[in-house]
């Protein structure tokens, strides 16, 4: 055992194989060099956030002009492998999804191990595992009903998805130099075990160690980043720039800094991600308190082509480009469904014009979330590229995004009875799903993960403060919406299911007086940490150590 990243999980079939000693220094050493720096950022983002639900106005830095203007630098660009990223598909990395992933004929596999894995224990380490043995080509499957899964001869590039830095792992105990110990970074365990496995057999492989990263709100966290990278690389002797990052802009923040933080990545970069479904849960949670002006409709009705979500893309396209970084499209949350043809067809339709869209705007590639539906994504695609693996030559000279256009939040459509009704469904179903350490789940013929999640609990939070009255002229209060998930619960409990727990967490997270920054979080903590080990945690806590972004003030 190391002394000072202990492992207070249980362990599991082949976690040994991961939770390696060796494997636990370098953890140790990443915490050693970064983990204030994470709490710092952690502490800025508060303070952000704070001033602008005080009325302080989010605008391009100043301070970092020269950065924007300078003609000159570009962005290290595509790894191998990474050079044609037309279709990628997401998904979770337990075993079957690693299988249908790897076969599923996309260019590149998003492993995630954010917004679509419950992070349970054995999610976080059994993911790892799999992983493991996906790139080493010893990955298989056989279901309960005696169906065998095999790897094909194709296979996608890996590029994977650690946690954001607000979130911890608690079941590794990380003690620091002066003696405090407290939960380990979920972000730093994430991409460690990753990249300390994996590294030299992707470059092996003419791969290489390749990363999304989640949640970031300003450059200075990119430059934490840019550091991890360098000192990892630096410490299991691979050359400086082998590590390249794709960051998805899915905070509004984000986006007043997107040339900026290409600029810290540089020498890692391969460009940014459309992150779209947490991008409105960031303008929902940013501007919840500043009035009616700020309220947006239901749901379905925030689209692509809103204002704020076309000024968005139109300049992250025009961003990515100028430096030689991929843009690279979101996830368009319509999925098939093999026993439904007319649902399926409905579904193709809405893909086909989201990446028709997409393709023509600029976008090097794009997301889905379904195996059936790469070819639909791809033939879009392939219209706009031809034999190109990309168009970052297109320059999009002709955005010229001013700040007021990413916060016009004007939107044709209104809260309607059914749009409150079908945020509180979702909200309970999707959060039973995660407690049973689902992350990514079909409900109603879309698919759900915790970014979709957050947006429905947080708009019920907001209605609820702001008065909102529906279409039907129904006021949305919290008894409505306790109502609501009363019906709910009747249609949809089941025995051997999560629902009382859920609906709990519901409450929680659209009821109470503060609003909690990420679902995920107390979550997390009440849930899905057995409780000898918040025990263990709690027994040798000696000092402040923060355990995540906790509420907003």
């Amino acid at each position: 055992m190391n002394a000072r990243m202990e492992v207070l999980g249980p362990q599991g079939e082949r976690f040994d194989e991961i939770l390696t000693p060796e494997a636990l220094r370098f953890l140790t050493r990443l915490h050693d060099r970064f983990v204030g720096r994470r709490h710092e950022i952690l502490a800025t983002r508060m303070e952000r956030r704070r001033a602008i639900e005080n009325g302080r106005d989010l605008r391009f830095l100043p301070e970092t002009r020269e950065i924007r203007e300078d003609p000159e630098w570009r962005v290290a660009g595509a790894g191998p492998g990474l050079e044609d990223r037309r279709v990628e598909i997401t998904g979770p990395t337990d075993r079957k999804m690693t299988i249908n992933a790897m076969n599923s004929g996309a260019k590149v596999w998003l492993a995630d191990h954010e917004d679509a894995m419950s992070p349970t224990w054995a999610n976080v380490v059994g993911g790892q595992l799999n992983l493991f043995d996906a790139i080493r080509r010893q990955v298989d499957f056989t279901s309960p009903e005696g169906k065998e899964y095999r790897l094909g001869e194709q296979t996608p590039t890996i590029v994977f998805r650690p946690r954001g830095w607000h979130l911890v792992e608690k079941h590794l105990r990380y003690t620091d130099a002066p003696g405090i110990a407290g939960p380990a970074s979920g972000s730093l365990v994430d991409f460690g075990l990753y990249a300390f496995h994996n590294a030299h057999e992707l470059i092996a492989r003419g791969s290489g160690p390749y990363f999304y990263l989640p949640k970031l709100e300003s450059h200075l966290e990119a430059r934490l980043w840019d550091d991890v990278f360098s000192f990892t690389e630096e410490l299991l002797g691979i050359p400086h720039g082998t590590i390249r990052a794709t960051v998805l802009i899915e905070t509004i923040p984000a986006a007043f800094e997107m040339e900026e933080i290409l600029y810290e990545l540089r020498d890692h970069c391969a460009g940014l991600n459309a992150g779209r479904w947490d991008y409105i849960f960031s303008i929902i949670k940013n501007f919840r308190g500043r009035g009616a002006a700020f309220t947006l409709p239901d749901r379905a009705r925030i689209t692509m082509t809103v204002p704020f979500m076309r000024a968005y893309t139109e300049l992250l396209v025009a961003t990515c480009h100028k430096r030689g970084a991929h843009a690279i499209g979101g996830m368009s949350a319509f999925i098939p469904n093999r026993r439904d043809p007319e649902v399926t067809a409905r579904a193709l339709e809405q893909v086909s014009a989201d990446k028709r869209r997409e393709a023509g705007d600029g976008f090097d590639g794009t997301w889905v979330a379904h195996p059936d539906l790469i070819d639909t994504a791809r033939a879009e695609f392939d219209a706009v590229l031809g034999d190109k693996p990309n168009q970052v030559d297109r320059l999009r000279d002709d955005v010229h995004v001013e700040a007021r256009e990413l916060v016009d939040l004007r939107i044709d459509g209104e809260v309607t009875d059914a749009g409150v009704a079908a945020n509180v469904s979702i909200a309970l179903r999707y959060l039973e799903s995660w407690l049973r350490g689902v992350g990514a789940a079909a409900i109603d013929n879309l698919m759900e993960d915790a970014a979709t999640a957050e947006i429905s609990r947080s708009q019920l939070w907001q209605w609820i403060r702001q008065g909102t009255v529906t279409k039907e002229g129904t006021k949305v209060t919290a008894a409505h919406v306790e109502n609501l998930l009363g019906a709910a619960l009747a249609e949809h409990r089941t025995e051997d299911g999560r629902f009382d727990d859920a609906a709990e967490l519901v409450r929680g997270l659209a009821l109470g007086e503060e609003f909690p920054t990420f679902l995920t979080i107390e979550a997390y903590s009440r849930f899905l940490v057995e409780p000898e080990v918040t025990a263990a945690l709690e027994a040798r806590s000696t000092g402040p150590i923060p355990v995540g972004e906790g509420r907003a003030a």
